[in-house]
């Protein structure tokens, strides 16, 4: 598998537990077909160009994985043969960076951070085989980013296309205390059957999540025009202008106003500073009353 862009795989969307079934409806309203749905997430097949608008419109989501391979691997060093099969020279830039994550359950594995050594290793060495320079690898998950699922004797590589979770919506620089992740204040509001145009009020608002996810929903405002790098932009192939196109599609469907109330307050003046900062980093602090 060359070209991931275009080519079709088995997809994996990650979310926080309960999250699922809202996650389901968002990928659905997108026009996508699940074909399985788990309490952390749904799966579905698509391109890595598909996981473009995944990545950008959904709010209950973490990661969009896309499946690499799939094989058997009963030790460490079967997964790093089947690994060294894999044409990572044409998915990963020979002077490129990479990270590795994992999800192992295997006799052989006390630590995941073990499994990823073993990852990293084949990817590195199949480069340098190939190409004659080994890319640099970290804990950073800025750029191309893999993930290990291997339980017992079945492993899964994906590329993760997300990078930096999507659980967080970018617009929340300060977070003040034990604040709400995006994703689950927006599952939150979602289970709630708020209408999106009754009035919304926020008490003990804290950094102001509530309010400002309440504000998105109502206007539409998907958290893709809040970030601006993915780890999908690292993978060999990928072309801009497709999320260049896919980012417009979320400024022409967000609204700037709302014909109703939302209320943010706590009894912290330092807390409604924040809210309030914060929701003018999401641009709709003129939408939430303070």
């Amino acid at each position: 598998m060359t070209d991931v862009f275009n080519t079709k795989s088995k997809i994996i969307i990650t979310c926080n537990k309960r999250l699922s079934a809202y996650l389901k409806q968002e990928v659905e309203e997108l026009g996508f077909t699940i074909k399985r749905f788990f309490s952390t997430g749904v799966e579905l097949e698509g391109t890595v160009n598909d996981c473009i608008p995944l990545n950008l419109n959904l709010r209950c989501a973490s990661q969009v994985l896309y499946s690499v391979a799939s094989f058997d691997a009963r030790n460490p060093g079967e997964l790093y043969n089947r690994l060294m099969e894999i044409e990572w020279e044409n998915l990963i830039a020979f002077d490129g960076y990479f990270s590795v994550t994992s999800n192992v359950n295997n006799e052989y594995i006390t630590t995941p951070l073990f499994a990823n050594v073993k990852v990293k290793d084949a990817v590195v060495d199949r480069i340098k085989d190939k190409k004659g320079i080994r890319p640099n690898s970290g804990p950073e998950w800025n750029k191309t980013v893999l993930h290990l699922y291997w339980q017992e004797s079945q492993a899964d590589i994906f590329l993760d296309t997300s990078g930096e979770t999507l659980s967080k919506h970018g617009y929340r620089k300060i977070p003040g205390k034990a604040p709400m992740l995006e994703a689950l204040a927006t599952g939150t509001i979602l289970s709630s059957n708020w209408d999106q145009k009754s009035t919304f009020i926020n008490p003990m608002c804290g950094s102001g999540t509530l309010a400002i996810e309440a504000a998105l929903l109502a206007t539409n405002k998907r958290p893709g025009l809040f970030r601006m790098n993915y780890a999908f932009m690292h993978i060999l192939g990928y072309d801009e202008q497709v999320f260049f196109v896919e980012r417009r599609k979320l400024k022409d469907i967000s609204k700037k106003e709302i014909d109703f109330k939302i209320i943010a307050s706590d009894i912290s003046a330092d807390a409604v500073n924040i809210s309030e900062n914060n929701a003018k980093t999401a641009g709709v602090d003129h939408l939430i009353t303070f």
